[in-house]
């Protein structure tokens, strides 16, 4: 397994865990975290803390619900790619889409990262409501 591979996995297992100080170990401290799309948390987020505070929102949005599967991480040199499946309820609702995310990893911290949803305007609309 390649050294940057490891590094993803190690992160989801992680977050899956609710370990967020393993979490932010990983990320490196200028992190800049491009949430795509169009829903109310599509930007880019900068630092830690910031990072964070996107974690917190989604958490507190979804009542804790939130999850991601990882299904497979392809990675290299400089970049990682995880691909995964998301799942969310809110106010009555469920939301599961597909999500790719790329990351640069430097000296074995993810420095920048992108993450894809597959349907943008059901994400959208499910953290509207």
């Amino acid at each position: 397994m390649h050294a940057n591979e490891r590094v993803i996995r190690s992160t989801y297992e992680a977050f899956a865990s609710g370990d967020l100080e393993a979490v932010g170990e990983r990320l490196a401290d200028g992190i800049v975290w491009h949430s795509l799309g169009h829903s109310r948390f599509s930007r880019d987020y900068t630092g830690r803390d910031d990072v964070f505070g996107l974690f917190g929102a989604l958490f507190e949005e979804t009542d804790g619900s939130f999850r991601i599967e990882l299904h497979d991480v392809l990675a290299n040199d400089e970049r990682a790619v995880a691909l995964t499946t998301n799942r969310a309820e809110r106010v009555g609702r469920t939301l599961v889409y597909e999500e790719a995310a790329v990351f640069r990893i430097v000296d074995g911290k993810v420095a920048e990262a992108w993450l894809y949803v597959d349907d943008q305007e059901a994400h959208a609309a499910f953290f509207r409501a």
